[in-house]
């Protein structure tokens, strides 16, 4: 039973940091990647679409991502979704690649992101924070039922700040990684 309540807050809590690692791969560093546009959708006959469903997304050079899409009549609509995804991104289309340059970052805006990084990081902690709240609060349950001892209680309690630390700790980590790559120039 305590085991099923530490595996779960321990399951969820390495959710949380792939969460957050996901997070910090949308925000860009000037160097491009396909990550970038994922969360872009394209309105395909009606239905807006993941951008990735439409069209094969490359990397032409460290600063150019090229966009083909599949068919001819999408390449308008999906620049157009490019351009209104508030990435910052100025799509130009040649024939029937989409050319996606990367702006270069001033400093100015590398704070902005490092502002906003710190922002995802703390979500990410308080999550897994809530988590800790969750499973205590299952324990103390547990106890009051009296399906388990009071020391059993506070040794799983215990064992789940550990935890708690542990994947905190992966998240600052990530964070310092992630700051370290936006200021760098």
């Amino acid at each position: 039973m305590i085991a099923d309540i530490k595996k779960s807050a321990e399951d969820k809590m390495k959710k949380s940091v792939e969460a957050l690692r996901a997070d910090f791969g949308k925000v860009r560093t000037g160097r491009a990647h396909t990550g970038i546009l994922d969360h872009v959708k394209v309105d395909y006959y009606g239905n807006p679409t993941p951008i990735a469903q439409v069209a094969n997304i490359s990397v032409v050079d460290a600063h150019t991502l090229g966009v083909q899409p599949w068919e001819k009549n999408m390449v308008g609509k999906v620049e157009k979704a490019i351009r209104d995804a508030d990435l910052g991104l100025n799509p130009a289309t040649v024939g029937e690649i989409i050319r996606v340059p990367m702006p270069p970052l001033t400093e100015e805006r590398r704070k902005e992101l490092v502002k906003l990084v710190r922002g995802e990081a703390e979500n990410g902690k308080v999550a897994v924070r809530n988590i800790r709240r969750d499973a205590i609060a299952h324990l103390k349950d547990l106890l009051k039922k009296h399906e388990i001892s009071e020391d059993d209680e506070r040794r799983a309690q215990d064992e789940i700040q550990k935890l708690t630390d542990k994947y905190i700790a992966e998240m600052d980590k990530h964070l310092a990684e992630k700051e370290k790559d936006l200021m760098a120039v």
